[in-house]
Formats: C-alpha cells, sequence, structure tokens
C-alpha cells in the first residue's frame, strides 16, 4: 500500500504559535523512548559494511508499473520510491509513533498543538546539489493539497496553510479539534524539489525519475519489468543518527512477476536473493530442494508485532444488491474458512475478525462502560449487534460445504427478497442474484473457487472476473467492482487514515480506500473521537468502539491474518541481532556479507 496516510500541514498565523517546546522528536501523547543525544536506531547495526545489491520484489500484489510518481491518483507507480525522499522526521520503529530529526533539526509543537515549527538542517540537499529549503516543505504541502491523490488530500482536510518563516523555517497551522497527530504526520511527508515540479507537471504520470533529497536516486528502468535504485554516496544525511547502519545496499533491483509461481522459481534458481512468501501452500510444500535443506537458501519466520489490520472481501455497497446486511450476512456464511484453512492453508492462518486484528484494540465482549459512554449517544443510529458481543464470523464444521450455515445463509436471502426460481435467486422484479469477484492474478481462485460453488448452491449467480493488473486498479479506483480483495494495515496509533477507510465523505471519492462505500454518522464520529483522544487509554476505548460498530455492519466477509513475515532468502545477508518491533526493515537495516555472497552456490 502506498505511504498516503502520513498528510495534513498547517501554517502560521501573524500571532504566532502559542508556547511550544523545542524537541528532538514527536509523538501523538509526548512520549519519547530515545533521548536527545542518542546515536542511532536501537535495531541497527552501526557498523554494518556498504556495499552489493539485492534483487527482491517490491509489496505483494503490485505486478507492473507506468509511472514514477506515486502521489497522484493517475497510474500505477513503481515501488518503494519513497527511497528517494527525505522527510521532516523519521520513524522509530520500536515504537507506536514517535518520529525523530531529519530535515529538521527541530519541532516545536504549540501547547495546545493546532501549529509546529520546523528548524530544518541548512546542510539538507537535493541529490543535485541545490538546497533544500523551507519553500520545497511548503511547496510540497500545496502540491498534495491540491493535485495529490485523494488520500492525501483527505488527510491533509484540517491543514489550513504553510508558511515559510525563513529558508530554514517553516511553520505549519491546523484547524479544528481532530489535530493530535498532525505534527508528527506532517514530519514524515516526503518533501519535493520546488524548483523541479516548477519545470516538471506534477499532476502527470511519467518515467522521468523526480528529484529528491533521499538515500537512494533511480539508476535504470524497464516499464513494468524492473527498477533499480543506486544509493548515493553524496547523500547529505548518512551520518545522521536515525541514518547509521541504515542503507547498506549499493543497489536495490526490484523484479516484477505476472504471478506468484514465476516469483516462486526465480527464488529457486537465484534470479531473486529475497522473497516474501505470502501462499502458505508455498510455504509448507514447495521449498523441499537441496538449497534448502543445505542451508543455502534460508526460510526464515520472523515475528510481526504490528495490528494485522484487515484482510477480506469486500461488498461494495454502493450497489443496490448489497444493501441489504441480511444479503451481506449470507455471504459470511457461505464462506468457509475452516476448511480452506485445513486444505489450502495447512492450517497457517487464524481468522480475522476484526478491523484490528492481532492488537489491543481489538473489540471483544459487550462494550464496557466506557465504551458505552461513547455508543449510547449514537444508539439511535446504530444496529442493536453494536451493543452486544462484537461480531465475529461464523465457524463452519470444516466439511467446505457446512448444511446449516448454507441453510441459515438461505433463509437470510429469502427474508431479503430473493427467492428461487428455476434454481436462481431473484428478486421481486425476476433479476438474478449476481456477485462477481475481481481478481488481477490467478492465485486466488483457488480460495474463491469453492466459496462459489457454495454461493452457486444457494441460488447466487456467482464467478470470478480476472482482469489485467492496470484494468483492476482502475475498476477499483472507480468502486466498478462487486467483491474485491484488499487488506488494509492499520497503524498502532490510528488517526486521520481511518477517514479514507471508513469515512462517509470519502465514500464516492475515486481512489478512496472506503471500498465499501461506507456511510455512517455513528463511525464519522467515533472516528473523531479515536483522533481526539488525549492519551492511549482513551485511544483504546474509542478504537473499541468502533471496531464493534463497524463489526455489525457485515459490510465485509474477513479472510485471514498470521502475524508474521516469512522470508526465503539466499545465505548471503548479514542483519542486525534484532528486527524493529513494526517493520521487516530488509532494505534499511540489512546488508550484503560479502564472504557469503562469494562462496554461496544459487540454484537448487
Amino acid at each position: 500500500m502506498r505511504a498516503m496516510f502520513l498528510g495534513a500541514l498547517g501554517a502560521l498565523l501573524m500571532a504566532g504559535p502559542a508556547a511550544a517546546e523545542q524537541r528532538h522528536g514527536i509523538s501523538a501523547f509526548g512520549e519519547l523512548a530515545l533521548p536527545e543525544d542518542f546515536d542511532r536506531l536501537p535495531y541497527v547495526n552501526p557498523d554494518a559494511p556498504k556495499g552489493g545489491r539485492i534483487t527482491t520484489l517490491g509489496t505483494a500484489g503490485r505486478i507492473t508499473f507506468d509511472s514514477l510518481n506515486g502521489f497522484i491518483l493517475k497510474g500505477v507507480a513503481a515501488q518503494e520510491l519513497t527511497l528517494l525522499f527525505d522527510t521532516l522526521m523519521v520513524r522509530n520503529q520500536n515504537e507506536p509513533d514517535a518520529v525523530y530529526s531529519l530535515v529538521a533539526r527541530t519541532a516545536d509543537v504549540a501547547a495546545d498543538r493546532m501549529s509546529v515549527t520546523f528548524v530544518l538542517d541548512e546542510a539538507a540537499a537535493f541529490s543535485d546539489g541545490s538546497k533544500l529549503t523551507a519553500d520545497d516543505v511548503c511547496a510540497t504541502f500545496d502540491l498534495l493539497k491540491e493535485k495529490g491523490h485523494p488520500s492525501y488530500q483527505i488527510s491533509l482536510g484540517d491543514v489550513e496553510s504553510c508558511t515559510v518563516d525563513a529558508a530554514n523555517q517553516a511553520t505549519y497551522r491546523f484547524k479544528g479539534s481532530n489535530v493530535r497527530d498532525l505534527p508528527a504526520t506532517v514530519a514524515v511527508l516526503p518533501i519535493f524539489s520546488k524548483a523541479f515540479y516548477e519545470a516538471n507537471e506534477f499532476d502527470k504520470t511519467t518515467l522521468t525519475p523526480p528529484l529528491g533529497s533521499g538515500p537512494y536516486k533511480v539508476k535504470q528502468l524497464r516499464q513494468g519489468q524492473f527498477i533499480t535504485y543506486e544509493r548515493r554516496e553524496d547523500y547529505w544525511a548518512k551520518d545522521k543518527p536515525v541514518n547509521r547502519g541504515r542503507y547498506n545496499f549499493d543497489e536495490i533491483k526490484l523484479l516484477y512477476f505476472r504471478d506468484r509461481t514465476a516469483e516462486l522459481e526465480a527464488i529457486k534458481a537465484g534470479n531473486l536473493d529475497l522473497r516474501e512468501e505470502f501462499t502458505s501452500k508455498s510455504w509448507a510444500t514447495e521449498y523441499d530442494i537441496p538449497a534448502v535443506k543445505e542451508g543455502r537458501l534460508i526460510k526464515e519466520t520472523l515475528p510481526d508485532d504490528r495490528a494485522s489490520g484487515a484482510q477480506g472481501f469486500f461488498l461494495n455497497m454502493r450497489r443496490d444488491k448489497f444493501a441489504d446486511i441480511r444479503v451481506r450476512q449470507a455471504l459470511d456464511m457461505a464462506f468457509d474458512f475452516e476448511w480452506t484453512n485445513k486444505n489450502l492453508f495447512f492450517g497457517a492462518y487464524k481468522r480475522t475478525g476484526s478491523f484490528f486484528e492481532n492488537s489491543v484494540l481489538r473489540a471483544s465482549e459487550k462494550p464496557a462502560a466506557e465504551e458505552l459512554a461513547l455508543l449510547e449517544p449514537l444508539k439511535d443510529m446504530l444496529p442493536t449487534a453494536a451493543f452486544d458481543a462484537a461480531y465475529e464470523p461464523p465457524v463452519s464444521n470444516g466439511s467446505g460445504q457446512d448444511r446449516k450455515l448454507l441453510r441459515t445463509a438461505a433463509n437470510l436471502l429469502g427474508e431479503a427478497g430473493w427467492e428461487v426460481r428455476n434454481g436462481t435467486r431473484v428478486n421481486a422484479e425476476g433479476k438474478p442474484l449476481t456477485v462477481e469477484f475481481l481478481i488481477f492474478a490467478p492465485t486466488f481462485e483457488r480460495v474463491i473457487g469453492p466459496y462459489v460453488r457454495n454461493l452457486k448452491l444457494l441460488g447466487v449467480d456467482a464467478s470470478i472476473r480476472q482482469v489485467e493488473a492496470a484494468q483492476y486498479q482502475e475498476r477499483l479506483k472507480n468502486f466498478d467492482f462487486d467483491v474485491a480483495v484488499q487488506r488494509f494495515s492499520m497503524p498502532e496509533t490510528p488517526g486521520v487514515e481511518l477517514k479514507a477507510f471508513f469515512g462517509s465523505a470519502n465514500a464516492e471519492t475515486p481512489g478512496s480506500f472506503n471500498l465499501a462505500g461506507i456511510k455512517s454518522k455513528p463511525v464519522d464520529s467515533l472516528i473523531d473521537k479515536i483522533m481526539q483522544a488525549g492519551d492511549r487509554k482513551s485511544l483504546t476505548v474509542a478504537a473499541k468502539a468502533l471496531d464493534r460498530v463497524l463489526r455489525a455492519e457485515q459490510f465485509w466477509v474477513p479472510q485471514w491474518y498470521k502475524g508474521a513475515h516469512t522470508l526465503a532468502y539466499w545465505d548471503i545477508f548479514g542483519k542486525p541481532e534484532t528486527k524493529p518491533r513494526f517493520a521487516r526493515a530488509v532494505f534499511d537495516t540489512w546488508w550484503i556479507d560479502a564472504a557469503k555472497a562469494a562462496s554461496v552456490k544459487r540454484g537448487p
């Protein structure tokens, strides 16, 4: 997923910001684990050698690209473009939300959090040698606010302006009551070159490499096939504390494949150095080769402490056939996770039930008193299920066709007005109930196929539609689908990104991640409560209340999670002893072990 939800900027009024405290970092609740004089992030090897090239894949699910602009709605962007751009501050991946100085030497957050002033390092520079100034910071804000991807425009909604106070100082001012996260959020926006985008159109797809100030630049690419990033020897911030021991590869090459089978064969053949495996069947059965047995190709499972978020079949409620909750409930009953997990996934997964799965924000039993205090004022607009134990997806007998669940599903469809005529579910007008699953790669067919068969038993005209990757992205952007598979990863401190996922204002915004088309005043209200929470306890209460309300609406069929990274890689790497809690961190903390790389034999 693009790092879209890290935006929202503010500006300086003539009266100036309220009393502020100059600090080397920012967090939502003011807690910083690292002291002002820290010399490195806690999970790096500060003496890691530089050199070598890693050839791998980017984020799973992207099988092509046609643009080097990942900040607009148009096009399919290459992955890892953030390597090109510095930010005002950098996240410590051991803390839930804390960020520390990079381009900005200090941040002065007003006591009322309605403004923040950043003082920039005067050494900051772009890769062409031009200085990075406050003009570039504020020009970035203007571009993203006016022409950026809708997700940026959403996150920047409570930002009034960005003001250049001096060549090395910019102040942002916020509006409204949802300002808790905004200082840290703006601190991690990419910084563009104002001069570059005065000469180049920002809102156009392009394969011209942008001018950045980050640790890498684009070396070479072939559209839709590969892109290679090259480490900059002249990177201005390479000795900063937040960068010590990071960005150790001289080159990072990302290859693009049409399907996961080709990826798997590429890692076995030695054409890839590292691959994260997302198919449990492959992980369990398809690495039984001499290279693995001999320890040349390593299989490793790394813990993933991030909230697992929400993965499932999202139902497009903009379409009338999904408007009735009983139809959505019936679709939930027809998916047999227990059979799928046992027969297709080798028992590798747990069932997702929550939008904050694998985290303390997950709702479970009936709402506690603190949650009820938030829910009671919304009672007239909420389903009664929101006041009961949080909804959990049905548990089948694992047969693949649980008759009890299918019978319940059939009854629900009948109650919703979809009767069986000649074996087909039709409404009062005789129109059949059709459900099309939109995919862009064949991998998911083995999962959806049994689901489709169960729906057909109910008389539903269910089908799978595989389209080319670019068309898939366009159809999602324009909400042209019945059912789409998606995973949303929630941050440890959820905030403004919840508006993009679930906010009413974004239900009809092209490119929004509100795939189901949720329009709910209670949901909007609870999102505001999360964004306004003044401490973690209040945040947890509000998130649990939101979680149970979302689950009560049943606009998705939950899938699964595992809370781990399953990596296969050739034994050519060195890596720190401790992995950061909230990141895989391969690109910025691992390195090439020259002795291993020279001796390891590639191939099966």
